[in-house]
């Protein structure tokens, strides 16, 4: 079985919406990471107060899963969340485990 992380960054506004559908969906995301993370790209609108900083307020969402189910999940949450601030990518995972 190969596994990948996909992480996926959102606007904050997005974040419950995001984490519901990862929630519905538990063989897709059986388990997943969410924590604030700032910013700074091309597609991203930023606020005045933003602006000033130069970057964003994002939620980052990290799941480990099998490959081909990754796909299956960035299918679904592309027709859910179309939108040019979500951003995705995905990572082989060489190795994982529980430490007890």
């Amino acid at each position: 079985m190969s596994l990948v992380m996909v992480s996926i960054t959102a606007p904050r506004a997005l974040e419950e919406a995001l984490c519901e559908q990862l929630l519905e969906h538990p063989d897709w995301a059986s388990g997943f990471t969410v924590w604030h993370a700032e910013g700074h790209g091309q597609q991203t609108k930023l606020s005045p107060p933003e602006q000033v900083r130069g970057r964003a307020a994002r939620s980052m969402v990290q799941i480990v899963l099998e490959a081909g189910r990754a796909q299956e999940l960035i299918a679904h949450l592309r027709e859910r969340f179309p939108k040019p601030d979500v951003y995705w990518w995905s990572v082989p995972i060489n190795e994982n485990g529980r430490l007890a």
